[in-house]
């Protein structure tokens, strides 16, 4: 299985629009961090993690010509609004298969409605076959996917565990419940959003506390902010297990 880390940051990206923070004015490339999203690859089979607004700039500078699914976590616009640009992929290969929480579609067919009517649809509008999950697995290609019930300050969204990997992004709360299902992972994707506490995502205190409960083999931290501060700095302060993640890299399991 290979991991691209797609974007890594959080929802305005960096550099942020008119910011003159210093990791914002940074020329390393591991400090530019477009709307976090992963694409998870295995055999001939591509999925999907969220398509925020830098979809088509990320997959001009991957050599992904072809989606099979794509996971919601949910509905907030970094994480949907390249809905859109999947188009190419569906002049390809024809409808995606598209899976998300009811209340994530719904969302969806509100404010993409032109891409899910059934009559007079406008001609070379992508088509999509929803599938609304719960937290029951399901299965997409050979693999079953785990959703895994977080919640982005009091909003219940979803990461996603398939064989010994997770992905889980925006998240401030989770449940020992849920922690039970992400048991001996090789790898955990989670967001680590800045130094300072936020009322709706883990800071690094509590994404670092969260990687020693789970304890899997390796940790790499997403849904950046400037404020985390620079790549290289906040690296070498890391445990031996845990790293940041930075757009465009590629991790096997």
């Amino acid at each position: 299985m290979k991991i691209t880390f797609l974007g890594t940051g959080t929802s305005q990206g960096i550099p942020i629009i008119g910011s003159t923070h210093p990791v914002c004015l940074s020329e390393n490339s591991k400090d530019k961090r477009l709307r976090v999203s992963a694409l998870v690859q295995w055999d001939d089979f591509s999925v999907l993690i969220d398509c925020g607004p830098d979809f088509r700039q990320q997959l001009l500078r991957t050599d992904c010509t072809q989606i099979d699914a794509v996971l919601f976590t949910h509905e907030h616009s970094d994480h949907t609004a390249g809905l859109d640009d999947l188009r190419p992929f569906f002049y390809r290969q024809g409808a995606l298969d598209v899976y998300a929480h009811e209340r994530v579609l719904k969302s969806l067919y509100k404010r993409f409605d032109y891409i899910f009517v059934t009559e007079n649809k406008y001609p070379g509008v992508l088509t999509l076959n929803a599938h609304p999950i719960t937290d029951a697995p399901f299965s997409v290609g050979s693999k079953e996917i785990q959703p895994i019930n977080v919640l982005h300050n009091s909003l219940p969204i979803f990461g996603f565990r398939m064989d010994a990997f997770a992905y889980i992004t925006d998240a401030k709360t989770i449940s020992d419940l849920e922690v039970e299902k992400l048991q001996n992972l090789d790898v955990l994707v989670i967001n680590a959003l800045r130094i300072e506490p936020h009322v709706s995502h883990f800071n690094l205190e509590e994404a670092l506390a969260f990687i020693k409960l789970v304890k899997p083999k390796r940790a790499f931290l997403t849904h950046l902010s400037h404020h985390l501060g620079f790549h290289e700095a906040v690296q070498k302060n890391l445990p031996p297990n845990v790293y940041l993640a930075y757009d465009q890299l590629q991790i096997s399991i």
